[in-house]
């Protein structure tokens, strides 16, 4: 049964109209959750209040730019403390929807806060001093005071339970989807992508912020270990530089192996598939994600994964994937050494990786979302 016509207003700040890594991750979640509530939800009536309003969203979604620079942190919180609860008031919202980490204090109508990690709280040293402290104040009271939370994640779920006191009936989940455009590539093409880049045939593939949570060093080392056994093997770091990359580099140019070490940059939406569908091997060594969206869309794209079984990346891969710890070099070493050089093996995490990757779909994040929504009596 469809729910009762509902009003719902977005706060979608941290939209971003224009490419870079900052663009992914947050962006993309909101993005396709709204792109998909029409169809999940028809008798949503809903506005977005954001910077830039996608082109490419359903006629039912209504969009109201902001002239504020919610790209600067200072605008972005007084606009969602100050402006945000006004034009919902204005429209007579029935459910505010803030979408990342905090809600305003004078809330019109009932709340919902969506939170995607909570490493502000848990890793503080790798964010600015402003920002890590709104966060983490701002978030905490958010979590304590909306009507209800999303977390995308059972592990965030299970963290913000932990962290904030808050009871678990009122957190739901809203896992990630992968995006459609996301699928194995014909291997011609794949080739042909591989010389226009100057690609090796075989390499190990990172892409993801180059930032300390990332555990980009440990890789590095692993990668080192990994080379005396295959010294054909070349690892390929790509994705914007993060706050504090200057250890990533500093890891590079130590490891002994620099020359087999590709860092290539922010790859664009429109070659992910490619880059992901090109590698031997996905690494993603990572020490917390709330989610971690990069190792699901390398399944889709028919390309085996090794994680870190830290945070919530076991939950992301499932039985596809092979789980090390974050801090085991020598572990990481075997396994990519394993993948590398076992054609057999690489073809069944490959089957195992397309299956779990099709558990996610946007659709069902918005129908999730949407349900959310309806809780809200």
């Amino acid at each position: 049964m469809s729910s009762p016509l509902r009003r719902v207003a977005v706060g979608a700040q941290l939209l971003h109209g224009q490419g870079g890594y900052r663009s992914a991750g947050i962006h993309t979640y909101i993005q396709q959750t709204l792109r998909h509530l029409p169809q999940a939800d028809p008798e949503l009536d809903v506005t977005v209040f954001t910077r830039h309003a996608p082109v490419d969203w359903p006629p039912s979604i209504q969009a109201r730019s902001t002239r504020w620079p919610t790209e600067r942190p200072v605008f972005r919180i007084l606009w969602e403390q100050l402006v945000l609860p006004r034009v919902a008031r204005r429209i007579r919202a029935d459910i505010l929807h803030a979408t990342a980490f905090v809600a305003p204090v004078l809330r019109p109508c009932p709340t919902v806060v969506t939170i995607y990690d909570l490493s502000y709280a848990l890793f503080p040293q790798y964010f600015r001093g402003f920002n890590q402290a709104y966060l983490r104040a701002g978030t905490r009271w958010s979590a304590q005071h909306a009507t209800r939370l999303i977390a995308i994640s059972d592990h965030t779920r299970r963290e913000i339970q932990r962290l904030y006191d808050v009871p678990l009936d009122r957190i739901d989940v809203a896992y990630p989807g992968v995006d459609e455009a996301l699928r194995p590539i014909d291997p011609a093409a794949l080739e042909r992508f591989r010389r226009e880049k100057d690609l090796p045939d075989k390499f190990l593939l990172f892409l993801g912020t180059l930032e300390p949570r990332k555990n980009l060093v440990t890789l590095i080392e692993a990668f080192a270990r990994f080379k005396r056994e295959c010294p054909d093997g070349q690892l390929v770091l790509a994705g914007g530089v993060g706050w504090l990359a200057d250890e990533v580099f500093a890891a590079i140019e130590s490891s002994g192996v620099k020359d087999s070490i590709v860092v290539p940059g922010y790859v664009r939406a429109e070659e992910k598939a490619l880059w992901l569908g090109s590698a031997t091997a996905f690494v993603y060594p990572s020490i917390y994600e709330g989610f971690g969206l990069p190792p699901l869309e390398a399944m889709a794209c028919g390309t085996p994964v090794i994680v870190s079984d830290a945070a919530s990346l076991p939950e992301v891969a499932g039985d596809a994937g092979i789980s090390i710890g974050p801090r085991d070099p020598i572990g990481w070493a075997q396994a990519i050494q394993r993948v590398w050089v076992d054609q057999s093996y690489r073809a069944e995490l490959r089957e195992r990786g397309l299956r779990q990757s099709k558990k996610f779909t946007w659709l069902e994040t918005a129908r999730q979302t949407a349900a959310t929504y309806q809780r809200i009596t």
